[in-house]
């Protein structure tokens, strides 16, 4: 079940940080809503995960797909820039959450 929250918890962040992009510096109501509402369900599904898996594992995941759903939503829908190095880079992220995970 650990796993299943610790989805969740990306997910809500995901949606969370989407939110304060849309949210235009906390000045739009319903995006700052989501936004606030996302990083508490966010933080509580986080820390519903860390009581089994390990802390460096936990938020090595969560922080990597975190940034790779990010960087996604954010060259699909607010017209980021895509480069190779971007994408390399955030493929060397995500090779070292593996990495830590293989590790443990």
């Amino acid at each position: 079940m650990s796993w299943i929250y610790l989805i969740l918890a990306i997910i809500f962040e995901t949606l969370a940080t989407t939110f304060l992009k849309l949210s235009n510096g906390f000045s739009v109501l319903i995006p700052s809503v989501g936004t606030i509402l996302g990083y508490i369900l966010c933080f509580l599904f986080l820390s519903y995960a860390l009581k089994t898996i390990d802390i460096s594992i936990a938020y090595a995941i969560w922080g990597a797909f975190g940034i790779l759903l990010i960087s996604i939503i954010g060259m699909l829908f607010f017209h980021e820039t895509i480069s190779i190095l971007k994408i390399s880079s955030i493929i060397l992220i995500i090779l070292g959450t593996v990495g830590l995970r293989l590790a443990n």
